[in-house]
């Protein structure tokens, strides 16, 4: 662990207590390695689930506990659980990651993934308020819906020109899918928080942080169906192509691929939630967007690039047809 840390004004950085919800996922096991490995700071791990982490509870080799003192972690589902007010009057500062956010789920299981999204989310808000404890809360480069660029008929002109396309936070419309469109119940139920986290910031005085993950990846991220995840369940993108590529299966590519993405590997994008974390005088009452515009692919761009690289390190020829195209109707991640 590094001694005499500093933030980015020079002044030393204060050992702080965080509860993380959401701990045990993705981002969550991640940022839980970082701060045992690289700072004092403790963390109170909220999951219904530790198997990303259990590297950090469990002893090593030697019998040792060497987080024992830094890092707890409480089994509890925060839709329900009273300890919920009382771990986070316990910390400094809370981060929120619990979510459905596996983009499969949001037309199958539309009500779970407004509550989990929406209406799971207000009572952290509540207490960081009531509480007066500053709040990270994790959103999605979802909340900007379409672009215009792609309403354009697909032989404008127009489409080769990056102002149709480029996000922009005070000028961009958010434009979604009409109510039956139920593929958009995830990004409305994150505006929405975004939306009320930032009025209580208003109204109420909350220190708040709000971060967009742009299409963050990296190890346990995702599943293969049937391997090491359930065998009727469709992953991310990423995880779909590699499940088709092992069993020899063409690329499965939503209404002909056409979609982008700027993909950050994980790593890269904790660095900037830990600056956030130690500097609440530069994050408090903004919003990040996290990601990298220089690696812009589109989704067809991804699955030409996986099958070559796949083909190589494997030594297995390419399918004579690598990939399929199928409409969103049939197929969704």
């Amino acid at each position: 662990m590094a001694s005499g840390r500093v933030d980015l004004d020079g002044n030393p950085i204060k050992p702080i207590t965080i509860c993380m919800i959401g701990a045990g996922g993705f981002i969550g096991s991640h940022l839980c390695d970082k701060l045992m490995n690289e700072t004092p700071h403790k963390v109170l791990a909220v999951d219904v689930y530790n198997d990303k982490i259990k590297h950090l509870l469990e002893p090593s080799g030697s019998g040792e506990l060497p987080w024992a003192d830094r890092i707890q972690f409480h089994r509890l589902n925060i839709k329900n659980d009273s300890r919920l007010e009382g771990l986070i009057k316990m910390a400094d500062i809370t981060i929120n990651l619990a979510a459905i956010c596996t983009p499969a789920d949001y037309n199958t299981r539309p009500l779970d993934t407004i509550y989990s999204n929406f209406i799971d989310a207000l009572p952290v808000v509540k207490y960081c308020s009531e509480n007066g404890k500053r709040l990270i809360h994790f959103s999605t480069c979802e909340v900007y819906g379409k672009t215009i660029g792609c309403f354009l008929p697909k032989d404008s002109p127009l489409r080769q020109d990056p102002a149709y396309y480029v996000l922009k936070e005070d000028a961009s419309p958010c434009i979604f899918g009409s109510i039956e469109k139920q593929r958009w119940s995830y990004a409305c139920a994150k505006q929405l928080v975004e939306r009320l986290i930032y009025a209580e910031g208003a109204e109420n005085g909350l220190e708040f942080t709000i971060v967009r993950p742009f299409n963050w990846i990296g190890p346990r991220m995702d599943f293969i169906p049937g391997i090491d995840g359930p065998s009727e369940g469709v992953p991310r993108v990423l995880a779909c192509f590699s499940n088709n590529l092992l069993r020899r299966e063409p690329l499965k590519l939503v209404d002909g691929g056409q979609s982008q993405r700027t993909f950050v590997y994980i790593k890269d994008a904790i660095e900037a939630v830990l600056l956030m974390i130690e500097n609440p005088a530069r994050a408090n009452s903004q919003i990040f967007n996290v990601g990298n515009p220089n690696n812009e692919v589109t989704v067809r761009q991804l699955a030409e690039m996986m099958t070559q690289v796949y083909s190589k390190v494997s030594g297995e020829s390419s399918l004579e047809t690598p990939t399929i195209d199928v409409s969103s109707k049939e197929f969704l991640w």
